[in-house]
């Protein structure tokens, strides 16, 4: 597994990639985002560690056209952010960001965090696929359709569908979401969740209309024959 960290404080780049070789990762430290864009046009990680404050382009808006681009949408993002800085948490959520890390933190920390995200992001294979109608969700590919017809969809947006999907009629709250798909404790913000669900129902066409709000409690989903 091969892990990018974008970090302009020299010393403290070297040490997380010097912590993540010796944890078993190939690991490889930009010190900005023209580095890392340089690079990402050469290759792509399996994960990445973004600090928010950078020069030049920062991190958000380096998040932002990872998750924009259809070639780097589905790569895991692990924001690093100030002490203090909620909406920086936030705001990187929003966007599309797996997991976040509040400096300072440890190492071990940080290693964790990688393992965990990169448990979530690549499940093993289940062998079968989830449909409703003409909308069909590939679990091995990773893949959705409309009408035979694929759309591109964020992992988070994929992972949202999944979970929806593979509960038809069941109601989830804003908790249970939050926790399934972000995997860190939820923290009494709803906006998260409720952008995710309006990005996915504009997505999915008319489809969107099948992921219904349940007044009081969250999101379900209703299958068409």
């Amino acid at each position: 597994m091969e892990i990018w960290c974008v970090e302009d404080d020299a010393s403290i780049r070297d040490i997380e990639v010097y912590t993540l070789n010796s944890t078993g990762f190939e690991a490889k430290g930009f010190p900005d985002g023209a580095a890392f864009r340089n690079d990402l046009a050469k290759g792509k990680p399996d994960l990445i560690i973004l600090d928010i404050m950078l020069p030049g382009e920062d991190g958000v808006e380096l998040l932002k056209y990872l998750k924009d681009n259809h070639e780097t949408c589905m790569i895991p993002v692990i924001m690093a952010t100030a002490k203090g800085m909620e909406y920086d948490k936030i705001q990187s959520l929003d966007l599309g960001a797996d997991d976040y890390l509040v400096k300072p933190f440890g190492m071990m920390e940080m290693v964790s965090r990688v393992k965990a995200v990169l448990r979530r992001c690549q499940p093993a294979e289940v062998r079968r696929l989830l449909k409703t109608g003409g909308l069909v969700v590939n679990l091995d590919e990773h893949t959705v359709a409309i009408d035979n017809e694929r759309i591109q969809l964020t992992l988070k947006e994929f992972e949202l569908l999944r979970l929806l999907l593979s509960h038809p009629g069941m109601a989830f709250t804003r908790d249970q979401i939050f926790n399934d798909i972000w995997g860190v404790d939820y923290f009494s913000e709803t906006r998260t969740v409720d952008m995710h669900i309006r990005t996915l129902r504009s997505k999915l066409g008319d489809y969107g209309k099948v992921i219904e709000t349940v007044r009081g409690i969250g999101y379900r989903l209703e299958v068409r024959a």
